[in-house]
């Protein structure tokens, strides 16, 4: 199973940009369906993006309103999340996950801190 890591958070100013991205180990992600999920104090965690095993579809919630980019890199193991446009009500935690199935298997990044200042 992959053991993922978020990096990329930091303080950033209203309408900044960040790239956050998740690096797996311990096996390769071509295999799983990768995403993100943020959860920032007093709401519970919400879904923000996600991509399919080859990168050829993504998703996204409502509220990125096309400011936010989901790639990834199968060779570099990578998955990336591309943040325009930020606003405050973007500070959150945010985490990485992978998840395949048959058999069923899914990874938590440990969480990166972004902090959007007005």
């Amino acid at each position: 199973q992959v053991q993922l890591v978020e990096s990329g958070g930091g303080v950033v100013q209203a309408g900044g940009s960040l790239r956050l991205s998740c690096t797996a180990s311990g096996g390769t992600i071509s295999t799983y369906i990768m995403g993100w999920f943020r959860q920032s104090p007093g709401k519970e965690r919400e879904f923000v993006a996600r991509i399919t095993r080859d990168g050829d579809s993504a998703d996204y919630a409502a509220f990125v309103l096309g400011r936010f980019t989901i790639s990834r890199d199968n060779a570099k193991n990578t998955m990336y999340l591309q943040m325009n446009s930020l606003k405050p009500e973007d500070t959150a935690v945010y985490y990485c996950y992978a998840r395949k199935y048959f058999p069923k298997l899914e990874s938590w990044g440990q969480g990166t801190q972004v902090t959007v200042s007005s």
